[in-house]
């Protein structure tokens, strides 16, 4: 706060007993007057006093109504306004070492020296409008607990599903990706399901959509949640998954998808050739204008354990090392984001997110194209167990992982913390 400072010449003697409240007269005076509760002085040559404005007042304090060329005048004839006086240095603790300062002709710790300080300099932010909320749906009406992920649930499609979307909305999130838990008796071989217009996605689509039109929503395009296998595509007899056949139902899936409002398509299924082939058949049933975010780098992970249970979609037989990536490789990322861009990609994703920042962070040097990154169930599970035991912080875990993800490269989030850390960045406790 500023100090409002008095000066001018006085020809009156001050007045002893009076409380100068922050004044520090210097010589006698002729004139004075009370600004408040505070007697200020004016009158004498190079008479010098300050009013802090740190200091408790009954009222505000009144102006002396001196010009700009006064004040100056005052200056220029030598009469300059005592400042408060410099705060002490503060103290070493006893038995600090007394040793010459380092010869630094640049010392970085400067620039982070308080909080006004370190806000100005921050590299990188964070929104709420960075987040796209993922949301587990069914058919049933009540809203059913993950065991493995403790706050979130499978959401009743009619009513669940919406008041969450309302929740997240008010905390500016305005960005969700739907999974669906779907009944064992629909489940194929084949997983025709998923392109069925009338099925739990479309259904939830088009409902969300009426509700709020301007909600932007992402959709998953695999075979797994349908497949009676597990896997993301058409399992041979022998055990292989087949690539182009398993593309030609993602095309229909996606299309079904598209035609009931769906804003963002994204192929998660990892078959090659599938980013082309979508873009064709979108484009043919007139859907242009609706993205594909591409699962560009998914790695044949062992976090995505809990997400697995939300969905009951785990492979009956063996794993999905021969579609997904392996973990030990970086340069094969390359490689796959080439093909996406090339086949019409728009947004590239990477999955998981916090154990492959290298990755997040290769593809945004290498790619003009937005990039998102998936904080997987494996992921928030652990912050969550870790917050229960009180083995960590979880809120501020929880946002520096986030904050980490931006930083490395990640335009975009997918975190089932969408809803929690947005109502922290809103100043929200609940």
């Amino acid at each position: 706060m500023a100090s409002s400072i008095f000066n001018a010449p006085c020809t009156v003697p001050a007045v002893k007993g009076k409380n100068y409240f922050g004044l520090k007269p210097a010589v006698n005076n002729d004139l004075r007057f009370d600004v408040g509760k505070t007697t200020s002085i004016i009158g004498c040559p190079k008479r010098v006093f300050t009013v802090r404005a740190s200091e408790k007042k009954d009222g505000p304090i009144k102006k002396l109504g001196l010009s700009d060329a006064e004040c100056e005048a005052a200056v220029v004839a030598g009469n300059v306004p005592e400042a408060p006086p410099v705060p002490p240095r503060p103290a070493a603790p006893a038995g600090t070492p007394v040793v010459p300062s380092l010869p630094l002709s640049r010392r970085p710790r400067r620039n982070r020296k308080s909080p006004v300080m370190r806000a100005s300099f921050q590299e990188t932010s964070i929104s709420p409008a960075n987040f796209v909320y993922p949301l587990f749906i069914h058919e049933g009406e009540e809203d059913t607990p993950i065991g493995a992920m403790p706050g979130c649930y499978r959401l009743g499609w009619r009513h669940g599903l919406v008041e969450e979307v309302a929740k997240a909305r008010d905390v500016g999130v305005n960005s969700i990706v739907l999974f669906p838990k779907v009944p064992d008796a629909l489940k194929s071989s084949t997983g025709d399901e998923a392109y069925n217009d009338n099925g739990l996605v479309p259904r939830a689509i088009q409902l969300l959509k009426d509700k709020y039109p301007d909600l932007v929503i992402y959709t998953d395009v695999a075979l797994d949640p349908y497949s009676s296998d597990g896997h993301d595509g058409i399992v041979r007899e022998d055990g292989v998954i087949m690539n182009d056949e398993t593309v030609y139902q993602l095309c229909k899936q996606a299309v079904s998808q598209a035609r009931a409002g769906a804003d963002v398509v994204s192929p998660s299924d990892m078959m090659d050739g599938r980013v082309g082939a979508i873009r064709k058949a979108l484009d043919a049933e007139g859907f242009q204008h609706v993205s594909i975010m591409s699962y560009t780098a998914k790695y044949a992970s062992s976090f995505y354990g809990p997400f697995r249970e939300a969905l009951e979609s785990s492979p009956r037989f063996g794993d999905k090392k021969t579609y997904q990536m392996n973990p030990a490789n970086y340069r094969e990322a390359l490689v796959e984001a080439h093909e996406d861009e090339s086949e019409g990609a728009d947004i590239l994703l990477v999955k998981p997110g916090l154990p492959y920042l290298d990755i997040i962070r290769l593809l945004r040097d290498k790619s003009p194209l937005p990039i998102a990154a998936y904080q997987v169930s494996g992921e928030y599970s652990m912050i969550k167990a870790g917050g229960v035991l009180k083995m960590i912080d979880e809120e501020r875990v929880m946002m520096e992982s986030l904050m980490c993800l931006r930083r490395a490269g990640a335009d975009i989030i997918l975190t089932y913390f969408a809803l929690q850390a947005a109502r922290c960045l809103c100043g929200e406790k609940r």
